[in-house]
């Protein structure tokens, strides 16, 4: 059930336990951001903190505290968690650090956060090894450090687990409101969805943004974003982990393309979470979606006084997934009259220096671009120092694009080509306008790209499958098969021989051409186990005799293949079971073409994920050349899917499926039960 924790964030009273140097600059900051609560200091033996009279226990409090701040050893916190759990306190943060988050270093750091979630009981607490929190609507700080932020009405929160990041977000010169930051630690009780939840339902908050070192509790993190597509607050996640390639050893192909940042990619995807991947795109998607929301659609309309700055614009737009609208004929001749006859005209516009300065020839060409089928719009412009140059000019662009924002209805944006060029004190002015301040074109369009995909009817997805595990084993490859073919997977006619004689025999009782493959290898086009297009019988036993394996399956040669297919999934301990798609045969390591989704995933999430591979074309007749049968391909791994449900494994693998333009049949399988 989850805690409340309204006390807690919102406080009207705070104890600080502790005497040292961090205690001090806890009550100190509360002080200096204007906090008008009581402040309570708890000290054994110093008769006041800071100025402050303080207690010798949490005994002799006036009250029960609705917040402390516990800023003392790891012994003794435990000792004090469980006098503010006893007294009714509303929370705590646990700053001391040795819990488990230090186990490889303590031997005792389980049992003393066992030990400090026994003394907390039902009282919620933040930590351990954390700073605490900022909360700058309430001007209210449990945070043992400077910072950088200044109160607000309303702002995003942030959620993080480092607490050193959280500095830094706090110095940030974006323009950015921050309502709330709070640093989770090593989350023994209260985790960061749960963390989020609670900051989500207050109604000054915009936004959330979740800085992510590992998920934890999956279905926390569900109910975080359900809530937060009820409440229509977008989400936008900076998670950690690209480099991390622990599964890379496991025996599949499906392992090494579905790490554990592709499982994270698919979980925030199918979470409806917006996900980012440096800290500067973190603050700039949060300021765009504080400011206006999220975009309706990705398409954009961009203008610059230069044709650097257009092509700047549209090279960091390539690859993304954006898209500058041509010009339709009533724009093009709106922009003419605005703009005279020597101007280029196109999407991203350069106007040119020739209306610098005139403020109505700015306002008709910004409004001329700025069709109502438009997501967002960007004006590039780049501020003078204040402090050697003057900007006068510049306001009048600023009025321009208000007025053209105002007849277009479509939000817009000034954006900086350098961070350094959008003073702070003009992206507040342009905030306050309702214009986004954005600063860098690079993570301007990694903005952009992430609050277009908030623009659609929030989805409901299944639960995500969190099946248990199953003793280590592999399949052969012959029972993997027939164990997925049980499920609907189709396979090829196939018998087992114990003997290249034996090979020979069976091959005469399927029928030729027919594939030879030797038992006993994980990978056997790299052992050399697998032989295609067998036409005799003293080929089939010619070729087992070269094998290194002490029996083989013998199958029907699939013939009319279109293009061939890896179906595969892999048990991620973080995010679930991993459904990838591939290019699949001798293909799969060389292309790298996967996508990669969540179990269960439904028909059409995995028809538009095979649409997005590069080899999408071939199955769709690439030239004249006839289509594969893309439902059968569908039935094939909706069947691996009910397969995964019905019996997990670690890992399940199709590779090749061939497609045909009539079927989609699984030529190799593996199943791998568990850790082996």
């Amino acid at each position: 059930m989850p805690r409340d924790l309204e006390r807690l964030f919102r406080p009207r009273t705070i104890a600080v336990i502790g005497g040292g140097t961090w205690c001090a600059e806890v009550i100190g900051q509360c002080q200096k951001l204007g906090f008008t609560g009581q402040i309570w200091p708890v000290h054994p033996t110093l008769p006041s903190v800071c100025g402050l009279p303080a207690f010798a226990s949490m005994d002799m409090l006036p009250a029960p505290p609705d917040a402390a701040f516990v800023g003392i050893n790891r012994h003794a916190t435990v000792e004090v968690i469980a006098a503010l759990s006893a007294r009714g306190a509303g929370g705590a943060i646990c700053f001391a650090s040795g819990f488990a988050e230090a186990a490889a270093e303590s031997d005792d750091g389980a049992d003393m956060q066992g030990k400090l979630l026994s003394a907390a009981g039902d009282m919620p607490i933040v930590g351990p090894n954390c700073y605490g929190y900022l909360n700058y609507l309430d001007r209210t700080i449990l945070w043992p450090d400077q910072h950088g932020g200044l109160p607000c009405d309303t702002g995003v929160a942030l959620v993080t687990q480092s607490s050193n990041i959280a500095i830094n977000l706090t110095m940030q010169t974006r323009g950015l409101p921050i309502a709330y930051v709070v640093t989770v630690g090593n989350q023994a009780q209260t985790g960061l969805a749960e963390i989020g939840s609670a900051l989500l339902d207050d109604a000054r908050v915009t936004a959330l943004g979740l800085h992510i070192e590992g998920v934890g509790d999956l279905r926390a993190l569900e109910a975080l974003a359900a809530k937060a597509h009820t409440l229509g607050k977008p989400i936008v996640a900076l998670k950690v982990g690209r480099s991390d390639h622990a599964r890379t050893a496991a025996i599949s192909h499906t392992a090494s393309l579905a790490g554990s940042d592709v499982g994270a990619r698919a979980l925030l995807a199918r979470l409806g979470i917006g996900q980012v991947s440096s800290l500067p795109a973190f603050l700039e998607t949060l300021k765009l979606l504080h400011t206006v929301g999220p975009l309706a659609s990705n398409r954009i309309a961009s203008m610059s006084c230069s044709g650097g700055e257009a092509s700047l614009v549209a090279d960091s737009a390539h690859g993304r997934n954006v898209s500058f609208p041509a010009l339709t004929p009533t724009q093009s001749a709106a922009l003419r009259t605005a703009l005279g006859p020597m101007v280029a005209l196109a999407n991203p516009l350069d106007y040119h220096t020739y209306i610098w300065g005139n403020l109505q020839a700015m306002t008709d060409t910004f409004t001329a671009m700025m069709r109502a089928d438009l997501g967002f719009g960007m004006v590039v412009l780049d501020f003078p120092r204040s402090d050697r140059c003057t900007s006068a000019a510049w306001d009048l662009v600023i009025e321009a694009v208000e007025r053209a924002r105002d007849t277009s209805g479509v939000p817009m944006g000034i954006v900086s080509s350098l961070p350094e060029t959008m003073p702070e004190a003009v992206a507040q002015r342009l905030r306050a306008k309702g214009i986004v301040p954005l600063s860098g074109l690079d993570h301007a369009i990694d903005a952009i790209e992430v609050a277009a995909t908030f623009g659609h009817d929030p989805r409901d997805p299944a639960p995500i499958f969190l099946g248990p595990s199953q003793g280590p084993g592999v399949l052969t490859e012959r029972d993997a098969k027939r164990s997925l073919a049980a499920h609907g997977v189709r396979v090829p006619q196939s018998r087992p021989a114990g003997s290249p004689e034996e090979a020979a025999a069976v091959a005469n009782e399927i029928g030729f051409p027919v594939v030879l493959k030797g038992e006993g290898h994980a990978h056997k086009s790299e052992a050399g186990a697998v032989r295609l297009n067998l036409t005799s019988a003293a080929h089939v036993a010619e070729a087992a005799r070269t094998m290194q394996s002490e029996s083989f399956l013998v199958e029907e040669m699939i013939a009319g293949g279109i293009v061939e297919l890896l179906i595969g999934v892999t048990r991620d301990p973080a995010h679930g079971f991993v459904l990838t798609l591939a290019a699949g045969g001798v293909l799969t390591e060389i292309l790298q073409d996967s996508q990669s989704l969540l179990v269960p995933s439904t028909r059409e999430d995995i028809h538009a994920a095979l649409m997005c591979l590069r080899i999408a074309p071939l199955l769709r007749g690439f030239r004249g050349a006839p289509a594969g049968d893309i439902e059968a391909v569908l039935d094939n791994v909706m069947a691996v899917q009910a397969h995964v449900m019905a019996t997990p494994a670690d890992e399940v693998e199709i590779n090749p499926l061939i497609v045909t333009p009539d079927g989609a049949i699984a030529a190799d399988a593996l199943i791998r039960t568990g850790d082996i």
